[in-house]
């Protein structure tokens, strides 16, 4: 009888026990599912997130840039020039070919070859104007180039600036071969852009400014300091001219001193070769009346 109330309290142990660890492992097993689902949710948040982009409108900005409308306008100007001087050689080809015509009777073989030549040398050299100035590569392309280089290195730097500054992963250009089928407006930093150039044009414009009045203010010196300026820098350049014939005077005075002294040198060493010359010849003649004598 004793035996089995304590049989009985262990099974109950065992089995308590038993439940208890199947408590905790239900417990561990739920914390795992909350994190894996807290990291898969993380996960589609950013994926929602996704990258961040932006886009700018070239043409947009070129539009709206005055330097750009200015420089723009003086470049048709030169077009209009360059089509008006390609309609006035064109219509005097024109007006060459129809005296031909109505002349080709009255002229010899040679004059009329002389003449349809002339006009095949006129023909091809408005050609070569017309590829010159429109042509690819030709003036027109070169001046469309100069226009727009500089505004788009402007505008790519600061780009890269604001990329940077406001953490863009991407951004692109609207009016390029990029194909975009939908934009929103909200992504569309070109006035942001825009706003930059205005900042810069402005803050070249103030230090042209200052420069201008720095030059206002030296040309509107009284007549007195006028003067006295002009004095100063009278006497300046005197001291300099001074100076400068001092040195000259003093190049001239070595260079004649050496001069002497090379003339000196020279003289001596050619008294020298003449006495010894003498002498050999005194030698050569006491021999030869020697030899003389002796015959």
């Amino acid at each position: 009888m004793v035996g089995k109330p304590i049989s009985l309290l262990v099974n109950n142990f065992n089995c308590g026990t038993i439940i208890y660890s199947e408590y905790i492992i239900m417990n561990v097993l739920k914390l795992l599912l909350y994190i894996l689902l807290f990291t898969a949710n993380l996960s589609v948040v950013q994926a929602q997130k996704g990258a961040r982009m932006g886009y700018i409108d070239m043409e947009y900005i070129l539009e709206n840039v005055p330097e750009y409308q200015e420089a723009k306008n003086q470049l048709s100007s030169k077009v209009d020039r360059w089509k008006r001087e390609l309609d006035k050689r064109s219509q005097e080809i024109v007006q060459l070919k129809l005296n031909l015509s109505n002349e080709r009777i009255l002229l010899t073989k040679e004059l009329l070859e002389e003449q349809e030549e002339e006009i095949k040398l006129m023909e091809d050299e408005m050609i070569a104007y017309q590829q010159k100035r429109f042509g690819p590569g030709g003036d027109l392309d070169e001046q469309r180039r100069q226009l727009v280089q500089p505004i788009q290195d402007q505008v790519f730097n600061l780009v890269q600036e604001l990329a940077e500054a406001k953490k863009y992963d991407f951004i692109f250009d609207k009016s390029a071969d990029v194909v975009m089928l939908f934009a929103a407006k909200r992504n569309d930093i070109s006035d942001q852009i825009l706003r930059s150039i205005n900042r810069a044009s402005k803050r070249e414009e103030a230090l042209n400014r200052k420069e201008g009045k720095k030059i206002e203010k030296e040309e509107s010196l009284s007549l007195e300091e006028n003067k006295e300026l002009t004095e100063r820098e009278k006497a300046l350049e005197d001291k300099k001219n001074q100076r400068e014939a001092m040195m000259e005077e003093r190049a001239r005075k070595r260079d004649s001193i050496r001069l002497v002294k090379q003339k000196e040198f020279e003289m001596r060493r050619q008294e020298l070769l003449n006495r010894r010359q003498q002498r050999l010849d005194s030698i050569n003649e006491v021999k030869n009346n020697q030899d003389n004598g002796s015959n």
